[in-house]
């Protein structure tokens, strides 16, 4: 059996609702981050280089013409797959950071395509003002299915600091209040294996995180990238990195923790090489996928461990 017999997935949720898997068309709109360009700092988090999750193929290209891409790329991947409904996810960078005309032009350029039935918004907590907010409602009161993707990573601040993300969690709890008061759905972006964190780290985040009220999570296992500050560290033989049966352990405690009503968007990731340096077993798309299914397969599945008490919090 697969991931969605023992989790609440996006995938499965979508289907239910649309009659189909809905495929993420990443988009690089040409945002950049406050912690790039001087604002916060320069040379973003440690973990950090966009070029590992986004397309190479987006220079010149519009919104427009890279969703057209994208659909084109998945169809010719999924021949037999019913196909006429997507997801328009600005991913690259901070997708929020901009003024309120740039940020609604390029959203309204999503959104004008008549397959695409959703709008994902990737950004750091401390980036969403509540113009930007509001505007996304009105998205999502025009029928658009609308989620905003915050990159917490961890809610230790002792971590955000030492990985140089220019926020604490505090901020992550106003944008989230802030969010979900208006009707918006969050989905928080999570990594296991950072700097100094073990596993009761990410029990402690998760506990964190649902206290304060999530309805998406996604979850990724730390990999060194190239053109990354962590990439000197691991070189250097400084950065131990998470293997793949202790990612698969620690991600199936935090399934088997989180009510059966959140929504997990993604429970692993990969990078290709030769961007990705380490850990091997994140080079290839199925193997943490595979792992983590063996391990809810013998332990359980999403919310089956919340009658027993979480590690303490933070």
């Amino acid at each position: 059996m697969g991931l969605d017999a023992y989790v609440n997935t996006f995938g499965a949720v979508c289907k239910a609702k649309y009659g189909e898997r809905l495929r993420k068309l990443t988009i690089d709109a040409k945002f950049t981050c406050p912690n790039r360009d001087g604002t916060l700092g320069r040379g973003g988090c440690t973990f950090c280089n966009v070029a590992s999750f986004s397309h190479q193929t987006t220079e010149s290209l519009s919104i427009t013409e890279q969703l057209t891409q994208g659909k084109m790329r998945y169809r010719a991947a999924k021949p037999n797959q019913k196909a006429d409904k997507f997801i328009a996810y600005f991913q690259a960078y901070t997708s929020t950071y901009d003024e309120y005309q740039v940020l609604m032009a390029k959203y309204d350029e999503a959104v004008m395509d008549g397959e695409i039935v959703g709008l994902c918004v990737g950004t750091r907590p401390d980036c969403v003002p509540d113009n930007v907010l509001d505007l996304l409602v009105a998205y999502q009161q025009k029928g658009i299915d609308v989620w905003l993707e915050l990159g917490l990573q961890t809610a230790n601040d002792q971590t955000l600091h030492r990985i140089n993300r220019g926020h604490d969690f505090a901020c992550y709890c106003d944008t989230v209040t802030r969010a979900r008061s208006r009707g918006l759905k969050v989905c928080t972006h999570l990594i296991l294996g950072l700097p100094g964190e073990t596993h009761a780290d990410y029990m402690a985040t998760l506990n964190a995180v649902l206290a304060q009220g999530v309805d998406g999570l996604k979850l990724h296992p730390l990999h060194v990238v190239e053109g990354s500050s962590m990439a000197k560290a691991w070189r250097s033989g400084r950065l131990p990195l998470l293997t793949i049966e202790d990612y698969a352990a620690s991600v199936g405690e935090l399934i088997r923790h989180t009510p059966k009503e959140v929504i997990f968007h993604r429970v692993t990731a990969y990078a290709k090489k030769p961007m990705l340096l380490a850990p091997d077993w994140c080079g290839y798309r199925w193997n943490g996928l595979v792992a983590i299914v063996d391990n809810l397969a013998r332990l359980g599945g999403q919310g089956e461990a919340l009658a027993a008490p979480l590690p303490c919090a933070l």
